[in-house]
């Protein structure tokens, strides 16, 4: 009896802990192949998961309660909201092919505006600076575009050879990314070395997303072949890094609180570097 009076005295925080274990529960059936039929372009598993994640977000941020313990009861469910999102991520990977292939798409017009800014800033910077950054940006226009014509590709015709070229060249990109950051550090105005690894990262921002979602259609063997021809590593370019901006680039993308985007950013970093990027 004393559970049932629990559950009555304090129904907010039981519904918190339901709904934590529904995305728990759904995560674990979707990594193991278990869909329970299908939803719309995606599966119910995947479906009660999302539900279950957004009602926890809304559950976090109901003010009400008792007005003594409000705060308490609020900071408890937000940092449970948050524990949830700390969980790991069994929805993308329990998407439909077609549903990653819009998402990647829907990422492309982002890449494109962050690289017409990356080739706008050089007019900015100092003229020896100018010539580093330019040197460090080179190729990004053609790659970028690349990048978008297959994965329109990929959107029109989800097959394995689409996945595989497009596998090849978000790594091409991110070396580029990467590479282009570690140059534009080399930059020794202050001002303009800011300005430049941040034109920069704003489009590696965009490129890890999309080599995320290429990730969680991709088979473990070919994961681990993009990961081999990706030689200067994420742990090689992190000190020149701003998680912040990172956070505000996905949250804009996604319509979320930028604090739920931090969440995001850091463990899809975490998850690229133990995969071996």
């Amino acid at each position: 009896m004393g559970v049932f009076s629990n559950i009555w005295d304090h129904p907010r925080t039981s519904a918190a802990g339901l709904l934590i274990a529904v995305m728990t529960i759904a995560g674990v059936l979707s990594q193991q192949g278990i869909t329970l039929g299908a939803a719309g372009s995606g599966t119910v598993v995947t479906l009660a998961g999302a539900l279950a994640s957004a009602l926890l977000g809304l559950l976090a941020k109901d003010p009400a309660g008792p007005v003594n313990g409000a705060g308490s009861q609020q900071s408890k469910l937000g940092a449970w909201a948050l524990i949830a999102l700390l969980l790991p991520l069994p929805f993308v990977g329990g998407c439909s092919q077609k549903t990653v292939a819009q998402n990647i798409v829907n990422w492309t017009p982002a890449l494109q505006c962050a690289v017409a800014s990356m080739d706008s800033a050089g007019e900015l910077l100092a003229p020896a600076d100018a010539k580093v950054y330019a040197a460090a940006t080179a190729g990004f226009d053609a790659a970028s575009n690349l990048m978008v014509a297959q994965a329109k590709a990929y959107l029109a015709n989800p097959s394995a050879s689409t996945l595989a070229q497009m596998q090849n060249q978000v790594v091409v990109l991110q070396q580029q990314v990467n590479t282009a950051l570690l140059e534009a550090a080399r930059i020794v105005n202050p001002s303009s070395q800011q300005h430049a690894l941040a034109t920069i990262q704003a489009v590696g921002t965009v490129v890890i997303a999309i080599l995320a979602l290429v990730q969680s259609v991709s088979s473990k063997a070919a994961v681990a072949q993009m990961a081999a021809r990706s030689t200067v590593k994420l742990v090689d370019v992190r000190p020149y890094l701003d998680a912040e901006q990172a956070a505000e680039i996905v949250a804009d993308h996604y319509g979320e609180p930028v604090a739920m985007a931090r969440v995001q950013v850091a463990q899809v970093e975490r998850s690229e570097v133990l995969a071996g990027f």
